[in-house]
């Protein structure tokens, strides 16, 4: 089962509220990754281990919060990540914004702490099912990459039924096709072969049956 980590970035410029967010949240079991602008939490979010969730400030110095979402959003090349605007901002036209510029929920200055709580909890279960999907498309890319593979025109000795791989190297097709595919084989004998095996063997006087 997939385990997302319980890591958060939180930025906020007001310092007291910043050490609030931050005592709060650990008092949950997060991780807390505490930034003042948006630069530094972009830097944050961009990095190789950035955490799945983030609280972001809309006002900040340097990038609004909204700002580091578009920006997040514009990245394909890593996790999803579940990112929440913490805004004085209630007006209709300003929480559309927010949600258009890539955010995916927002929390309301001051904030009750139940509320964020269940936010938060809520983030955690469309990261995993966001990064579960990324995970079986990622699946299914490979493996339609191994059928791509035993698609093409493979060179097969007519005698022993041996395979050239692409390192100009003769390898048996069930060697062959358990690099490709990572699939194994079990050993038995058809029908067809079954009959010539036993007339065969009754031509030699070795068995009758």
């Amino acid at each position: 089962m997939l385990e997302i980590p319980n890591r958060i970035l939180v930025a906020e410029d007001h310092r007291t509220t910043l050490h609030f967010l931050q005592r709060i949240i650990e008092s949950w079991n997060f991780e807390v990754i505490a930034v003042e602008d948006g630069e530094a939490a972009l830097n944050v979010l961009e990095s190789d281990e950035a955490p799945p969730l983030a609280i972001l400030d809309w006002m900040m110095p340097k990038l609004d919060g909204a700002k580091v979402c578009a920006s997040i959003r514009q990245r394909s090349d890593q996790p999803y990540i579940y990112m929440m605007l913490l805004t004085a901002l209630e007006k209709k036209r300003d929480v559309t914004a927010g949600l258009e510029a890539g955010a995916d929920d927002y929390v309301s200055k001051p904030f009750d702490a139940e509320e964020l709580h269940a936010r938060i909890r809520a983030g955690q279960r469309v990261v995993k099912l966001e990064r579960t999907h990324q995970r079986r498309v990622g699946e299914l890319q490979r493996a339609l990459a191994d059928v791509k593979k035993l698609k093409q025109l493979l060179p097969i000795c007519m005698y022993c039924k041996n395979i050239r791989d692409d390192r100009d190297y003769w390898r048996q097709i069930e060697e062959y096709i358990h690099t490709k595919t990572g699939a194994d084989f079990s050993h038995g004998i058809c029908p067809d072969c079954m009959e010539k095996v036993k007339a065969e063997l009754e031509r030699s006087g070795g068995i009758s049956w």
